[in-house]
């Protein structure tokens, strides 16, 4: 029997040292020498897998981007059913679920790059592409089971990613958790109505 390649598990295990030293330390001041002492392995085997630091942010955002994708994770008891789909969805957008997947620090320090770096912008671009199409196909089959009456599903299902992009950064920058799950519920009432559930 052959010996199973390390290299996947290994990059995982680079990249999420890399994603913990960012939250602490910010993304500007992590180096790939203390991403190689964070996990005790030579920093010439992180070069090995990533050549450069460069290299090792373009698999942080791929890290961060599989993480948004997890909102649309639905228990395979509901896999049949529209209407709960959507209500799982729903509940995942608009909670604290963002704030477990990733931390927005990173998050929002890759997204900068976006601006400064064609690749990065091109993947956060796909991947909000594929957030608000996994959602306008649960709408579609909303429709479909009768449970929804959309007319332009693919505009509503981006209204609402527009909706839940604006109301995450805005509600970045509150500390006050009381304010924070006000304005959270009233961001997924509005989408409720936009959706005439």
């Amino acid at each position: 029997m052959g010996r199973k390649s390390l290299k996947e598990p290994r990059q995982k295990e680079i990249i999420e040292a890399f994603y913990n030293l960012a939250k602490t330390e910010g993304l500007e001041n992590v180096s790939i020498a203390k991403t190689a002492e964070a996990i005790n392995i030579n920093p010439s085997l992180v070069i090995h897998y990533f050549k450069t630091k460069e290299h090792l942010v373009y698999g942080l955002v791929e890290y961060i981007l599989a993480k948004y994708l997890l909102i649309f994770k639905i228990p395979v008891r509901y896999q049949k059913d529209p209407a709960k789909k959507l209500k799982i969805v729903l509940d995942n957008l608009f909670s604290n679920k963002w704030n477990v997947l990733f931390d927005d620090s990173v998050s929002y320090s890759c997204y900068a790059l976006t601006f400064r770096n064609d690749l990065i912008r091109k993947k956060y671009k796909s991947l909000l592409d594929t957030l608000r199409s996994n959602l306008e196909q649960i709408i579609i089959e909303c429709n479909n089971a009768s449970t929804l009456k959309i007319e332009d599903t693919a505009k509503t299902a981006d209204w609402i990613f527009t909706l839940v992009d604006g109301a995450y950064y805005y509600l970045s920058l509150t500390d006050d958790k009381t304010e924070y799950q006000h304005k959270l519920n009233l961001y997924k009432s509005h989408v409720i109505k936009i959706l005439g559930l």
